[in-house]
């Protein structure tokens, strides 16, 4: 049975423990919602298809939000929650691919989530798919790490019409943006960019689902700050 987005908060309270990291993953729940509510070509019954879209969540040190989600679209059962953490569990405090359905990559150190999606959205494009969309998770302390940048530069330089990023920001940077904030750092190396609100779901579906400009998108989605 599909939940509704008022019941996934609910779901969250079901996991427990001090590796909730639950400012990490609320900062997250709007964003993850839209995405697999409105957006998201996949479904519980086409976890193998080529030509789905692939969700990355690089933020993966919070994911009870991610979990959440998952549970409350079928992509695993709501019983698996209550093992949040626990020896045993399918629910490691870091999503694993191998382990839970629907999970594309396993992440939680930061700063691998970008570049692998441009990998794969290059891979993609490579082997002949243009359907499918690559949407990768990112926090914006995370973009302190200089991975994130490599791969921003690469894939602005080639293109990467398929690829999507979405920058929950919730002000928690190291040393801040400058002029422009996070999207002057994507648009210098050619990403088409947007700022909307996190907690806006019409906004983030308009933004995260808007048709290609053959570009790279970058949607920040700005929420409050950490506390």
């Amino acid at each position: 049975m599909s939940r509704t987005y008022a019941e996934v908060p609910g779901l969250m309270t079901v996991m427990t423990g001090d590796e909730k990291h639950g400012p990490s993953a609320t900062s997250t729940l709007d964003v993850l919602w839209v995405l697999y509510d409105r957006v998201l070509r996949v479904s519980p019954d086409r976890l193998d298809d080529p030509d789905r879209d692939r969700f990355l969540l690089s933020k993966g040190h919070g994911p009870a939000a991610y979990y959440a989600v998952l549970a409350a679209k079928g992509f695993i059962p709501e019983s698996w929650l209550a093992g949040f953490g626990s020896a045993g569990s399918r629910l490691g405090y870091h999503p694993d691919r191998t382990l839970v359905p629907g999970v594309e990559i396993a992440s939680g150190s930061l700063g691998h989530g970008l570049p692998l999606g441009v990998g794969l959205a290059h891979g993609l494009l490579a082997r002949g798919l243009a359907r499918p969309r690559v949407f990768v998770l990112v926090g914006d302390a995370e973009l302190d790490e200089g991975s994130n940048h490599e791969a921003i530069v690469y894939a602005g330089a080639v293109g990467l019409p398929n690829l999507r990023v979405i920058a929950v920001d919730n002000q928690s940077s190291s040393y801040g943006w400058g002029p422009g904030g996070i999207e002057a750092h994507f648009a210098v190396s050619g990403w088409s960019v947007t700022r909307v609100s996190g907690r806006d779901h019409a906004s983030l579906a308009s933004a995260l689902g808007a048709a290609s400009d053959r570009r790279p998108r970058l949607v920040v989605a700005a929420v409050e700050g950490k506390s």
